[in-house]
């Protein structure tokens, strides 16, 4: 049993893995002709398009139904636009428009993009409803905190990669909005009642599901309410009962990577986390990005050892791998090529910027990014205005390690725009705001999660609703610093 070809090639029909580097390494490919199900790209794969066509055509050659995932979010979380920031603004941009053709259209060049390199799974829409402003994980990858906006734009989304031929993938249900912790670092709990998260968090999975999403993400998350001491990843309560029998979604639920420590923490490893998810009712299981081949074998060798022990239905693996493979055969590429114009993500950029306050005397300043760290699933992506400044003057400093007279003294008695991310959360962003307020013009411009909080004294404050390049030229123009 444990050596049983058939039962080795089963296992991989379920697993989404990765490999390292910009060319394709043998094993990869022999596992794709094995069986494997597919690969996820991430940013250390993508160097130019021609380049990640070529990768993909080699996992193709091997079988031609193979699925080639990514994370292609627009705003702040791209693969493709790893160097440079994607062209498209995020979700939270696309709510704030509140334009479900627009989100469409988004979504669509998106997918044509996709398509081109030769991905044919993008693991987004992100469908959370943002309701925590310290929501350290989602922010702005929602569409916002009105769950029935969040469900009209997810719907569009899923259409709009339709439109494409690329498959979309929810996430993550059966809701990731309300926690303050990552799930790539623990395992969040979110404490509601179902009424609760009936009304707030799953509305968007159900105009998904209505909309016909050929995939669904799970979350690594306990909702005590729904999936008891469990994650929802391994929660049979969650994926088969509520949705599968209850929402009656047919395609296939993937589970968002295995080797973050919301799902090793609560299963104990990567190996038992692919058999608990398989159990709980999962189809296709993302390993992640930190993949080799033995890992493969390893998380393979787990499944069949399962089977053999009864812990896993045989049927149970079987009814995944049939669901991933009838995904893959209906993925193609559309034939009428690119939609929308070239600069789309722009003049969508530009419609979602809102302003408080007045604008004038801001052609001489000072542009000041306040850094903060990155989230996991943004990676080291470029952002703020830099690429986009005329002869505006630009510092970078950290909030906490720099005093407002260091800042005043280098502005030179000229006005300061300070660009930052989620700036009421970043230590020490919030006093060094006010301290210059207090003796300059100041403008602020709010790249990440649009909370409630504004520093006092302040002339103007603008909120882009995302970091991508294309809203860092929106915020560039708006403020009349272009170059």
């Amino acid at each position: 049993m444990p050596n049983d070809p058939a039962l080795r090639r089963l296992a991989l029909r379920t697993l989404l893995a990765a490999y390292p580097g910009t060319t394709v390494p043998q094993w990869a490919v022999d596992l794709v002709g094995d069986g494997l199900a597919g690969h996820t790209l991430f940013g250390g794969n993508v160097d130019r398009p021609e380049q990640l066509r070529a990768a993909t055509d080699a996992l193709r050659a091997a079988r031609a139904d193979v699925l080639v995932a990514i994370d292609e979010e627009g705003g702040d979380v791209t693969r493709l636009a790893h160097a440079t920031g994607s062209p498209y603004p995020g979700n939270a941009a696309l709510g704030a428009v509140d334009d479900p053709a627009l989100t469409r259209q988004v979504y669509r060049a998106i997918g044509d993009e996709l398509a081109t390199c030769g991905a044919n799974l993008d693991l987004a829409p992100t469908v959370d409803v943002n309701t925590a402003d310290d929501n350290p994980i989602i922010g702005t990858r929602s569409f916002g905190a009105d769950p029935a906006l969040v469900a009209t734009h997810a719907a569009a989304a899923v259409a709009g990669l339709a439109d494409a031929g690329v498959a979309g993938c929810a996430k993550h249900f059966p809701g990731h909005g309300a926690t303050v912790t990552d799930s790539h670092l623990e395992l969040p709990t979110v404490d509601v009642p179902m009424a609760v998260l009936r009304r707030r968090d799953l509305p968007p999975f159900a105009a998904v599901v209505e909309a016909g999403t050929p995939a669904i993400m799970t979350a690594h998350i306990r909702v005590p309410a729904l999936t008891g001491d469990a994650p929802a990843t391994f929660s049979r309560a969650a994926l088969t009962g509520l949705l599968r029998d209850e929402y009656g979604f047919a395609g296939v639920i993937v589970t968002d990577a295995l080797e973050m420590r919301g799902a090793t923490l609560a299963a104990g490893g990567i190996v038992p986390a692919a058999v608990a998810a398989l159990a709980a009712g999962a189809d296709l299981l993302c390993i992640g990005a930190r993949v080799d081949h033995a890992l493969v074998e390893r998380v393979a060798a787990g499944i069949v050892a399962a089977i053999g022990d009864g812990t896993l239905p045989v049927g149970r693996v079987e009814q995944a791998a049939d669901r991933v493979t009838a995904l893959a055969a209906v993925v193609r590429p559309a034939a009428d090529g690119t939609a929308g114009p070239a600069d789309l993500g722009y003049a969508a950029a530009r419609r979602a910027v809102r302003v408080e306050g007045t604008l004038d005397g801001l052609a001489d300043a000072l542009v000041v990014q306040l850094t903060a760290g990155s989230t996991i699933a943004e990676g080291r992506v470029p952002w703020g205005l830099g690429p986009h400044l005329g002869h505006a003057r630009q510092l970078r400093v950290a909030p906490a390690e720099v005093t407002a007279e260091q800042v005043a003294a280098a502005a030179d008695g000229r006005p300061l725009v300070l660009v930052g991310r989620h700036l009421h959360r970043v230590p020490g962003a919030g006093d060094l705001i006010e301290r210059l307020a207090a003796r300059h013009p100041v403008a602020v411009v709010e790249m990440g999660w649009p909370s409630a909080w504004r520093p006092a004294g302040v002339r103007a404050f603008v909120t882009t609703y995302g970091a991508s390049h294309a809203n860092g030229r929106a915020a560039a123009e708006a403020l009349g610093l272009a170059a």
